[in-house]
């Protein structure tokens, strides 16, 4: 302080700053509490009793609180003035020189403050613990450890406050300052590398979350030559959010985040972090619940009703989940039929089929592309006339059951390599399906998300067995009179539970019902694709 004043080197407002009420709690120390129990050591041999000095003192530690609140601001400007003032500097130094230092930095000497409190409150504890229930000083020192843990409480609240703080200054800066968080309001949840599945081909590329008490960041790294920086990509808020598990044999530890503004499915590396992920929203979720629970209405609307079409982001259907247009059931290729996504629901379907354009709200308002039906929905028109005339001709098909919602309630489904013993092809995979309304029926479908079945197969009287020989492994075959089909399972297990399923339907019996197996693997040996972003 002298410094400051004699040759204004520095302001006096940065020694103040840096440390706050300290010569207050110096004070109090120095005139009052360190006074009083040093004379009451003296007195010990009659009068052994702390609590009743304590119980009388305890309420000034409150004031510790402050100096905790700005221990943060003091370190900034310690930091900060250190390098910008030569005289300053030199008195830091000389000081932590001095042999009652203990070769410590200031820093280190700041810190103590902090941690008095919980000290005084662990001494007092492990004090009362020692004393017998009939002390003359048993009472007294109970009703100082009740005062000295409010005081904790009051010191702990401003530590957590600003390591909350703390948090979220560090966030900001790994978004290179474009994002606005820094709010008392905020609170950051948890944040953490993630793998997001592609919704064209389910290949998944590395991105970052960022969990807050009101929304979601969905953030892909930037390039930078110091440091790693992340741009955001899209902002869910919790305000309208669902969770949901997508986890399948295939694609493991997998959930999905969809919200008014944008859809994520996402896969963890392991299935704690899955765990942690999920249970993190969820309380996040729950929380956001409760705080608004009085203004909401009971009745919530569903998320894909119609009021709510274009309010917020679909879910995206996987484009190789797929292979029939979803509206006009034509199969797709890559010349002339071609995939895209409708904006609105989410379906996947031809260029014939999306040739039409509305304004979603959940997307500021843009117009986007949209199926046929979004958008007689949308504007609350109908259709084009030549368009409906075509859909109308092409969707007269008893096999239109889609793959979806027919698995949601089957006896058993997954995916098979199957081929037709002099058919002239090869082994195909596709999507097999045995409904619970029609348990002696199979369904093979292109695809899980398809929407019309490419074949149905009557059950009753095949036989079903194992092949003599097969190139593929898990192979069983069904047979009825020159008809022969041969199928290959991924697994042994698979294979059993397949030829037990349709044993008993060939017989006329009902199957019994198995769990489905929502399972579609990619090639053998093949190599995921780059996410198209």
């Amino acid at each position: 302080m002298e410094e400051s004043r004699s040759r204004a080197s520095f302001p006096p407002d940065v020694v103040q700053g840096i440390f706050s009420n300290i010569c207050s709690i110096y004070c109090f120390h120095q005139q009052f509490l360190l006074p009083a129990l040093q004379k009451r050591m003296e007195e010990w041999h009659v009068n052994p009793c702390l609590g009743d000095i304590l119980q009388k003192l305890a309420p000034f530690l409150k004031m510790y609180g402050e100096y905790v609140k700005n221990f943060e601001t003091a370190m900034e400007l310690l930091t900060s003035w250190t390098q910008r003032s030569a005289p300053f500097r030199t008195i830091i130094q000389d000081i932590q020189r001095e042999e009652r230092c203990g070769s410590l930095s200031l820093q280190h000497h700041m810190l103590e403050p902090v941690q008095r409190i919980p000290r005084y409150e662990l001494l007092l504890k492990d004090y009362l613990h020692r004393l017998p229930p009939h002390a003359p000083d048993y009472r007294d020192t109970q009703k100082s450890l009740e005062l000295i843990a409010t005081a904790a409480e009051h010191s702990n609240a401003a530590i957590k406050k600003m390591e909350r703080m703390r948090k979220l200054l560090m966030v900001y800066e790994l978004l290179g300052g474009e994002e606005d968080i820094v709010s008392p309001s905020n609170e950051l949840v948890k944040e953490g590398h993630i793998l997001k599945l592609s919704n064209k081909n389910g290949t998944s590329q590395d991105r970052y979350l960022i969990l807050f008490n009101d929304r979601l960041l969905y953030c892909v790294p930037k390039l930078r030559l110091i440091g790693q920086k992340f741009g955001v990509r899209a902002r869910i808020y919790v305000e309208g959010m669902e969770l949901k598990e997508t986890s399948s044999v295939a694609v493991p530890r997998t959930f999905l985040v969809s919200g008014k503004q944008r859809s994520l499915e996402l896969q963890a590396r392991t299935e704690e972090e899955k765990k942690d992920w999920i249970k993190a929203i969820q309380e996040v979720i729950q929380r956001h619940e409760q705080t608004v629970e009085s203004f909401r209405n009971n009745e919530s609307t569903p998320p894909h009703s119609p009021v709510e079409l274009g309010r917020r982001a679909p879910t995206p259907i996987r484009e190789k989940e797929v292979t029939l247009c979803m509206t006009c059931q034509e199969p797709f290729n890559s010349i002339t039929k071609r995939r895209h996504h409708c904006r609105a629901c989410g379906h996947v379907v031809c260029g014939k089929c999306s040739e039409f354009r509305a304004r979603l709200s959940y997307d500021n308002n843009r117009t986007n592309r949209v199926c046929v039906d979004c958008y007689a929905t949308l504007l609350g028109v109908p259709p084009p006339p030549a368009t409906l005339t075509n859909l109308t001709q092409r969707r007269r098909s008893i096999l239109e059951k889609q793959a979806s919602l027919a698995a949601e309630n089957s006896v058993m489904c997954s995916c098979l390599y199957y081929q037709e013993r002099g058919g002239g092809r090869g082994w195909q995979k596709a999507w097999f399906i045995i409904p619970e309304k029609e348990p002696l029926v199979l369904y093979i479908y292109g695809a899980p998300q398809d929407v019309k079945a490419q074949r149905s197969v009557p059950l009753i009287g095949w036989q079903v067995s194992l092949p003599e020989s097969c190139d593929r492994r898990h192979a069983f075959k069904m047979t009825q009179s020159h008809m022969t089909l041969l199928f290959s399972a991924e697994r042994e297990e698979l294979q059993m539970r397949w030829m037990d399923v349709l044993s008993r339907a060939a017989k006329g019996e009902e199957p019994v019902a198995h769990s489905p197996i929502a399972e579609c693997l990619d090639e053998e040996g093949e190599e995921p694709a780059a996410e198209n972003t």
